[in-house]
């Protein structure tokens, strides 16, 4: 039996809908590979994707979204869309409360959370849908580079695909130190690379459905490369919340042999690299000077 028979037969939604935010202005790193991979995962097991592009006057489509991806930005579209966002808070937090799925990367993580500080643009207030706040120091060090962060045992996202597996991988980018609030647990601890301030050990934020009071789940890191097409278990437990509502559904397994290659590959290359010879590397330093002229 195929996924799309299997989901069939098990009386799953048959329709997904994605509220993709400010699509044109927060793609940074091939961000919009994640719309991508959720479309495909959901059409492969024989659900129809609507894609709602959504600006700042679009609140009222945000209604029966399952779920919502925002992604990374330069720093002038980080500033740009900050008071759109402010604008779409409530339409935002109410989409949420019914049950849809939040993942936000690197800038959309920061803009999500309380406020971003930083004396390039001063304070940028948030709508608060992340309890996180993000301060960029000045001369702050900029983590670049690959990022392996594992799950805590237990984890409902490591479970998701029935095979057990703690780790996400991806590609960081940022010079912002983001701090988690009461109502947020991290998404992981860190293996390879830097995370969310370089000093804690943890990565990302996370608050699982019905933490904080909100029935969705909420996902914020600084994970680009994109991070869904080699975080399959991920992509899956995204979608499993939003679909539904609040309360994961169980998916039918796909076969993912090439997306957990292309995962244990990222990991294994990275590993081998070794963060403190990359960031002394001559192609180390120019990654790190072009950083820091297109993001945060």
């Amino acid at each position: 039996m195929s996924a799309a028979d299997a989901a069939m037969s098990a009386g799953m939604p048959d329709h997904l809908v994605i509220a993709h935010l400010f699509p044109d202005a927060l793609n940074l790193y091939g961000d919009r590979g994640n719309i991508d991979t959720l479309a495909r995962r959901a059409s492969w097991r024989g659900i129809a994707v609507e894609v709602r592009g959504i600006g700042a006057d679009d609140g009222p489509r945000l209604a029966g979204a399952d779920v919502i991806f925002i992604g990374g930005g330069a720093d002038q579209h980080q500033r740009a869309v900050a008071d759109e966002l402010i604008a779409l808070a409530e339409p935002l937090r109410r989409a949420i409360d019914e049950g849809a799925a939040l993942l936000a990367v690197c800038a959309g993580y920061q803009n999500l959370g309380h406020a971003f500080r930083s004396p390039h643009v001063g304070e940028i207030p948030g709508p608060g849908l992340l309890d996180v706040e993000t301060e960029m120091p000045a001369g702050a060090e900029r983590f670049v580079g690959g990022i392996a962060v594992e799950l805590e045992e237990g984890s409902p996202i490591a479970a998701a695909d029935g095979l057990g597996r703690r780790r996400v991988v991806g590609f960081e980018n940022h010079s912002g130190r983001t701090s988690l609030g009461p109502t947020m647990r991290p998404l992981g601890r860190v293996l390879i690379g830097r995370g969310n301030d370089g000093a804690s050990g943890f990565e990302g934020a996370v608050a699982m459905p019905g933490d904080g009071g909100l029935r969705g789940l909420r996902i914020g890191t600084y994970l680009h490369g994109p991070l869904l097409p080699r975080n399959p278990h991920l992509a899956d437990f995204v979608l499993a919340s939003g679909l539904g509502r609040g309360a994961p559904i169980e998916l039918p397994p796909l076969p993912d042999d090439a997306e957990w290659d292309a995962h244990r590959r990222f990991a294994d290359d990275w590993t081998a690299i070794r963060p403190g010879v990359y960031r002394r590397s001559r192609i180390g330093r120019l990654r790190d000077r072009a950083g820091a002229l297109i993001g945060f």
